[in-house]
């Protein structure tokens, strides 16, 4: 990508996360340490990074045993405001990845964004934020295979000050990583909204048909 498509992709993801609406159901709220920091003790050694995936393979599902997250992966794009268009609460379900950017297992950073909850029941990443280091997270490409993911850390990022570079950045040049996102900190009541966004970040470490 270009320079300046890249800030416009920032600054559209940035609105996204800033003003995605979501809805509390007693989830616990979330602090601004990250999950590597909090398990940093006993966090297991990572594996190294598979080379990127030939081809341009979009995804079709999602998969997390761990988490208990098996859903449906559907493109969006950008809405009329610029800002990413997660699938809407009625599909809550449905994970959402970001045609504009990378394809999970393809070299750069693959994007999947989902709701936490709706007006009536969880969402489809709403125990995201009990990822660890370690945790692994399957993506079904719709040319049949499977690319393997390995979680390298979990953090709360507040949006006031939010910082889009650390959220939808690379974390390593030239590896296939991949960033699963949605809502977390406190929810505000008043502003029907949560404070900050849980970014899962993790690269590709297995592939499978």
């Amino acid at each position: 990508m270009t320079a300046t498509a890249w800030v416009v992709l920032l600054f559209a993801l940035w609105l996204w996360g800033k003003d995605v609406t979501e809805f509390d159901h007693g989830r616990p709220a979330l602090g601004g340490t990250t999950s590597a920091e909090r398990g940093a003790d006993t966090a297991p050694e990572l594996p190294d990074a598979l080379a990127p995936l030939s081809g341009d393979a979009p995804p079709v599902g999602v998969r997390v045993d761990a988490l208990g997250i098996r859903a449906e992966v559907v493109e969006r794009g950008l809405d009329a405001d610029g800002a990413v268009d997660a699938p809407p609460l009625s599909q809550g379900q449905l994970a959402g990845w970001y045609g504009g950017g990378a394809t999970p297992g393809a070299a750069g950073v693959a994007l999947l964004v989902g709701h936490v909850d709706t007006e009536t029941e969880p969402a489809v990443f709403y125990n995201l934020s009990s990822a660890r280091p370690g945790t692994v997270v399957e993506v079904s490409r719709e040319d049949g295979s499977v690319a393997e993911f390995t979680v390298e850390t979990v953090e709360v990022l507040q949006r006031e000050g939010f910082d889009p570079e650390r959220a939808y950045g690379p974390r390593r040049e030239g590896r296939a990583e991949l960033r699963l996102i949605t809502c977390g900190g406190q929810f505000d009541r008043e502003r029907r909204g949560y404070t900050a966004n849980v970014v899962v970040s993790a690269y590709l470490t297995g592939t499978r048909v």
